[in-house]
């Protein structure tokens, strides 16, 4: 019975663990006699365990034990790892390592990094390697050189009625637009600004609304979106450079201005209506320019023909005037050779105009001759 109170395994209750196994070994070939067959695996398992707690001590710095006392709890080096000099070397190459990693950086050539000495500005840094000496000094990395978006608008997809905003003339348009920014302060961007996007916006629906509401309709919506985009983009500048964000506004894209679509098709028919007034208007015009154009002319005409007459009636008196003191001082020179002169050109001038025969009375050849009356002539000149 005192043999049987050993233990489990059938041995003795020595705590020497080799001296039981000796006992087995040499009782039985087989592994036991009258045990389970996995009984047998657990001493293997606490051999390993004892094993792999020897190799650590050695590599913590430590010397191995002896094999009856690594077994049998009372090792004779040492009961814990040890702290060497290469152990502290290790560690201290380790740490500066681990610091080195966390204080130099890489920044691209489309960024720009912020270093804040104990949470305030301190440097920017700029392309390439950078030191920020970790703890004390920590970085922020902007992207300065990319473009980013912002839409307002029906198609922004933040407010359904963001881009409905009021005409000088009282009118609701809807406009769609992008603005198109980067970062150009680093430093500004990050200490003056909350949230820059939302800043963006709220200044670019602003500056739009104050430029529609000094603006009409119809400009808006045919040749003045290239004017209203300038503008635009000058007033989101200003505003933000105000502020010291440290954004630059690359480009506005006006991409829409319509009516609202719940009063399109009633705007368009107000439109067809201002576009046929204004082509009668026009028509109108084109004829009032011509007969205005033609009524001149006619004008200018007619003073024209009456300087004319004006001045050949004056030159023909004064040449007649001159003509008679002429034949006046002539006259007074040989008043008989003078007055038969005239008389003949007088007679010239009168029956060269007519048709005529001339009788000799005083000749005999012209006795007999019976005058022709031609009243074909002369019914001819009476219906002319």
């Amino acid at each position: 019975m005192a043999g049987n109170n050993g233990g489990p395994w059938g041995g003795g209750g020595s705590s020497g663990g080799s001296g039981n196994r000796g006992n087995n070994q040499g009782g039985d070939d087989n592994r036991g006699g009258g045990r389970r067959p996995d009984e047998g695996q657990i001493p293997e398992i606490d051999e390993l365990v004892k094993k792999g707690q020897e190799q650590l001590r050695v590599l913590m710095g430590g010397r191995g034990g002896g094999t009856g006392g690594g077994r049998g709890g009372a090792g004779g080096g040492g009961g814990g790892p040890q702290l060497t000099k290469g152990t502290l070397a290790l560690g201290a190459l380790a740490a500066v390592g681990f610091w080195a990693f966390a204080s130099f950086y890489t920044v691209k050539p489309e960024e720009q990094s912020v270093e804040l000495f104990l949470g305030e500005y301190s440097a920017t840094g700029q392309p390439g390697l950078n030191f920020a000496p970790w703890p004390l000094v920590t970085k922020e990395i902007l992207p300065v050189t990319r473009e980013q978006t912002e839409d307002i608008g029906v198609g922004g997809g933040i407010s359904s009625d963001a881009g409905l905003m009021l005409t000088g003339d009282e009118n609701i348009v809807d406009i769609d637009f992008q603005v198109v920014w980067n970062i150009n302060d680093p430093a500004k961007y990050l200490f003056n600004l909350r949230d820059a996007r939302t800043t963006i916006r709220a200044v670019s629906e602003s500056a739009m609304r104050e430029i529609i509401a000094q603006s009409e309709l119809a400009p808006i919506l045919n040749r003045d979106r290239g004017a209203i985009a300038s503008r635009l983009q000058d007033l989101i500048q200003f505003t933000l450079d105000d502020y010291d964000s440290g954004i630059n506004i690359i480009r506005v894209n006006f991409d829409k201005a319509d009516p609202p679509a719940s009063v399109i098709a009633a705007f368009r028919d107000v439109q067809a209506a201002e576009q046929e007034r204004d082509r009668r208007q026009n028509e109108a015009d084109a004829y009032a320019n011509n007969a205005l154009a033609e009524a001149r002319g006619q004008a200018a005409e007619l003073l024209e023909k009456a300087e004319g007459y004006r001045a050949r009636v004056v030159n023909e008196a004064q040449g007649e005037a001159s003509r008679f003191s002429a034949v006046l001082t002539e006259y007074e020179k040989a008043p008989d050779v003078t007055r038969k002169r005239l008389y003949i050109e007088t007679m010239e001038k009168v029956l060269s105009r007519v048709d005529k025969i001339i009788l000799d009375e005083q000749t005999g050849e012209g006795q007999g001759v019976v005058p022709y009356l031609p009243l074909n002539e002369l019914r001819r000149g009476g219906s002319n």
